[in-house]
């Protein structure tokens, strides 16, 4: 059993070595840092079920709520805004976000301040929003600390395919719904 435990240890990134707070409950892959594969993988519906799970609770606790008024772009420029666009420019601003909030705050502190102040961000253009956006942005934060010890890039690279993932299913909904 210790050999087990000891075999999970090794493979946790560096950037965990302070320890990983309430942030222990998410899935080990997200602080390994040796499958960007699986880190993807297990971001991707670690981010997706509980958005879907958190909006589902609050479109039945405050039905009605609206949602962000996206403009009136055309189809093909709206999609790539939101699948393609967003989750590139919002990725690599996190990485500055959570850079100067490592200079304050422990590793799991970092990350759950990131994920509040995304939401709030997004909460300023929709309420309900920003209740439902602070869960992936912990998991994008989470992968993004995970990775930096490699590197900037993959740091970066990794959240951001999940942030991309995340975002195709809506960004293809609301405009075949348009």
């Amino acid at each position: 059993m210790m050999d087990m435990l000891r075999g999970v240890e090794a493979d946790r990134s560096p950037a965990w070595r302070a320890g990983r707070g309430p942030l222990r409950l998410l899935p080990a892959p997200l602080f390994e840092d040796r499958r960007a594969w699986l880190a993807i993988l297990t971001g991707w519906v670690v981010a997706l079920g509980g958005s879907v799970l958190i909006g589902f609770v609050l479109t039945h606790l405050a039905p009605g709520g609206a949602g962000p008024e996206l403009g009136a772009a055309p189809p093909l420029v709206l999609w790539a805004m939101i699948a393609l666009f967003s989750p590139i420019t919002e990725t690599l601003l996190m990485a500055g976000v959570l850079g100067i909030l490592r200079r304050f705050l422990g590793p799991w502190q970092a990350v759950i301040a990131s994920a509040l102040i995304w939401g709030a961000l997004h909460s300023s253009l929709a309420p309900l929003w920003g209740a439902v956006i602070w869960w992936p942005f912990l998991i994008f934060s989470t992968l993004y600390t995970t990775w930096r010890p490699r590197g900037f890039w993959i740091a970066v690279g990794v959240p951001m395919a999940v942030h991309v993932l995340q975002n195709i299913a809506p960004a293809t909904m609301i405009v075949l719904g348009r």
